[in-house]
């Protein structure tokens, strides 16, 4: 049974806990002990109903305040599938906890308050999970019922949004109508929009097509620990442990090392103490060389003919995360798969608006939730591909030297100039 991550989107009261705890509670997804739990915290419970978001909710100042401060994971099943689902912030200042929530997500639910249509929210967490690369897009337009389940506002929504799409380049993107708060759409087909002849949210997520999300061209093994016993019983033992991001190996492939470019070939495929033949993202295995190569934690293995990008000028899109403003010159740690090396911000090429998409030349410095493209010289050199090409090796992130706290999220793009 293949697993699917996807998370909820949109702006504040858009409806994201309550469509969750809605799914949950249709599904019949929730433990008995659970639905008394929520029965007791319930606001509404003196009118007999159930605060569904409160499955979500878990902290004290976000069920006082009435919404979603920090990201919440929620795990369940159907017969036809796993699922991890994301609740992320509404919230302009918690746009960051989208970014880190979304980051290894493969759809994500945008959410619409049929009654605001696209709003500021709408247009930003969709250019992140544009520049995020999430390749599977729901639209569901919720509250339907507040705007008596008009078609005609539906239709209004989907064309304006699809603007939008055009625009990121989404390549697909579907758009469902839907009332959390009654479970119109969301797990059973509503009787009240007779006119919508698609699938109800649940549906379509247990049906996506998952399996071309995953890149098995691009063989990539970053080294996490270097299995060296040098005991009596294994005294020439030496394996690269580490989790294949994307590709395939097989054992007699000629591999090179990155950054160093050292050459040898797969001697074994090593498993949990067997050997195998081949192995392929995502699994987590033990490599062994023919040659004593000089490997450590942070080193890339990949195949020799087909090579990532070696660099030290890095040109990449960024979403900054932090309270203290960027500035050109900057200095930080970059993060790149178990890679480490320090770095500093070049040249900031242009910040996007959020509300037009135009790009903005000539800024200083970013603040917290910009989103822009910079140029970053690195003080080793950096293996990766391009954001858009492998999501697993595209990525990186920045951390503040002296707080050791995350502050930016990196899309790699190419070798700067």
């Amino acid at each position: 049974m293949d697993l699917l991550r996807f998370i909820t989107a949109g702006s504040v009261d858009d409806g994201k806990s309550t469509l969750i705890g809605r799914l949950l509670y249709d599904s019949k997804s929730i433990l008995a002990d659970q639905l008394e739990a929520i029965e007791r915290a319930s606001k509404s419970r003196d009118e007999g109903e159930i605060d569904l978001a409160l499955l979500t909710d878990g902290l004290r100042s976000e069920r006082e305040q009435g919404i979603t401060i920090d990201v919440a994971y929620r795990y369940f099943q159907t017969p036809q599938r796993k699922f991890i689902i994301v609740d992320a912030p509404g919230h302009i200042q918690y746009t960051r906890n989208m970014v880190t929530g979304a980051s290894n997500c493969q759809l994500a639910v945008v959410l619409i308050d049929a009654r605001h249509g696209v709003v500021e929210q709408t247009r930003r967490h969709s250019l992140i999970a544009s520049l995020l690369g999430i390749p599977h897009i729901v639209v569901a337009v919720n509250k339907m019922d507040l705007v008596d389940y008009s078609q005609d506002v539906f239709s209004n929504i989907c064309i304006h949004y699809n603007e939008l799409a055009q625009k990121l380049n989404f390549g697909e993107v579907t758009y469902i109508p839907l009332s959390a708060l009654n479970g119109d759409n969301v797990v059973d087909k509503s009787t009240h929009m007779p006119w919508y002849e698609g699938q109800p949210l649940l549906s379509h997520l247990e049906t996506v097509v998952l399996d071309q999300d995953e890149n098995l061209t691009d063989a990539r093994f970053p080294v996490q620990y270097v299995i060296r016993p040098q005991t009596a019983e294994l005294h020439d033992y030496r394996g690269y442990a580490g989790k294949i991001t994307s590709g395939i190996f097989r054992k007699g492939d000629t591999v090179t090392v990155l950054p160093t470019g050292e050459t040898s070939t797969i001697d074994a495929i090593e498993i949990a103490e067997a050997h195998y033949d081949e192995a392929f993202a995502p699994m987590s295995v033990v490599l062994h060389l023919a040659d004593d190569v000089d490997i450590s934690r942070g080193n890339l293995i990949v195949k020799s003919d087909n090579q990532p990008i070696v660099s030290q000028n890095v040109e990449a899109m960024l979403c900054w995360m932090d309270t203290k403003a960027l500035k050109v010159g900057s200095k930080y740690t970059l993060q790149h798969g178990t890679f480490r090396t320090r770095c500093a911000i070049r040249d900031i090429v242009y910040q996007l608006n959020v509300n037009t998409y135009e790009e903005n030349e000539d800024v200083e410095e970013l603040k917290l939730n910009d989103v822009a493209r910079v140029i970053i010289k690195t003080a080793k050199p950096i293996s990766f591909d391009p954001y858009t090409q492998n999501r697993v090796n595209g990525g990186a992130i920045l951390i503040d030297e002296t707080s050791n706290v995350t502050v930016g999220a990196l899309m790699l793009q190419g070798e700067a100039e």
